[in-house]
């Protein structure tokens, strides 16, 4: 009798363990506390809203923040893969400390769904960044709207100011090539950090150099003080910013002094001016309610990267299970393949399609051109 109930517990623990390892672990990492808390806390205020089953099986989220720093966020990626064993992992929320993880996620061969400003995650594609899948439109997709409202408005030449990070670097080298195939010229490149408290020595230069118009390359709050110190220093031109100051703070903490700035975003920033038949609009719209009713307040975009990378996720689990149990290499991989395969998925920012070249997967649907009026964010017709 003893016999046979200690085989009947050992039977039972290890189907407890089977259901235990049958449940699809992701690690989240995001900057909720340090310089880019504005683009961390919606983040991490996303996750408890993130798909909880997927292919029949429990999502588990493991939340950490690095407080913006990037050896916090190695050292969070190295904890998530050693001790938690996750299948994926969200984040990290800056362009800086994704770069800086890349190698860790992919030596482990556990998918990196990024979240980040820079292109430069999933492009040039290599061994290692064919591990990452990036949420956010590429600076490509973006600068491309930008240039072609240039063009249509008479801008010859542009100041650039941007953040000496790879967030500005990327963006740099992306716009100053695509400007020059449109014959306009970048007159003065300016960088600055993001803690920097004064940036009046570059605006100065930019100044000196009279461009027709400033484009300001910096992910959430570093966006408004480039800006605000060419305004109070008299500049008359156009205001150009990225997908980076997609956020409700950039339209208070930049007042009238960002009114008629234009940028390239995604269709959030505008929602009620976006027809029904846009595939994303419904998408968007419960996202943007579920977090408003969680958290009191609008989310910004930058939450929605990280709701987006639930979709995905919750999009390629039921194909990877098919290869392999979670917790195992097998399933790993297979669902880096699965992500990679994923077509025409509406999501909160536009409609996803990835390929072996593209880890980003938007086209033009994922952007909208957008100015501020009268204080709010306005569709450019």
């Amino acid at each position: 009798m003893f016999a046979q109930r200690l085989v009947g517990s050992l039977l039972i623990g290890s189907l407890c363990l089977s259901c235990a390892h049958a449940q699809v672990k992701v690690g989240v990492v995001t900057s909720a506390t340090g310089p880019i808390a504005l683009v961390g806390i919606p983040q991490k205020n996303t996750v408890p809203l993130m798909p909880t089953k997927a292919g029949g099986e429990s999502i588990q989220y493991i939340s950490l923040d690095d407080g913006s720093d990037p050896t916090a966020a190695v050292s969070a990626f190295k904890k998530l893969i050693s001790e938690d064993k996750v299948d994926a992992i969200i984040g990290p929320s800056g362009s800086p400390n994704a770069m800086g993880v890349i190698q860790f996620a992919a030596e482990a061969g556990v998918p990196m769904l990024a979240p980040v400003g820079t292109a430069a995650v999933v492009l040039p594609m290599s061994d290692q960044k064919k591990w990452v899948f990036k949420t956010t439109q590429n600076d490509g997709l973006i600068a491309s709207a930008l240039i072609e409202h240039m063009m249509k408005t008479g801008i010859k030449t542009v100041g650039f100011i941007g953040t000496g990070d790879p967030y500005g670097d990327n963006w740099l080298k992306v716009f100053s090539e695509l400007a020059a195939k449109k014959n306009i010229k970048v007159v003065a490149a300016e960088r600055f950090q993001r803690q920097d408290t004064s940036l009046t020595a570059q605006s100065l230069k930019i100044l000196v150099a009279k461009p027709d118009a400033v484009l300001i390359a910096a992910p959430g709050s570093a966006s408004v003080m480039p800006q605000t110190t060419l305004f109070d220093q008299g500049y008359k031109g156009k205001f150009y910013q990225t997908h980076g100051a997609a956020l409700p703070d950039f339209l208070k903490l930049g007042g009238k002094k960002v009114e008629g700035t234009i940028l390239a975003a995604s269709l959030m920033l505008v929602l009620d001016q976006i027809p029904d038949s846009n595939v994303s609009k419904k998408v968007a719209s419960e996202y943007v309610n579920a977090y408003e009713k969680a958290n009191g307040s609008k989310p910004a975009t930058f939450g929605a990267n990280v709701y987006d990378a639930g979709l995905l996720l919750e999009k390629a689990i039921p194909v990877a299970l098919k290869k392999g149990k979670p917790g195992t290499p097998a399933f790993r991989s297979a669902l880096r393949d699965a992500l990679e395969q994923i077509h025409e998925l509406p999501a909160t920012q536009g409609v996803y399609t990835m390929s072996p070249s593209d880890h980003s997967g938007f086209d033009e649907r994922g952007r909208e051109l957008i100015t501020v009026a009268n204080g709010q964010w306005t569709l450019v017709k």
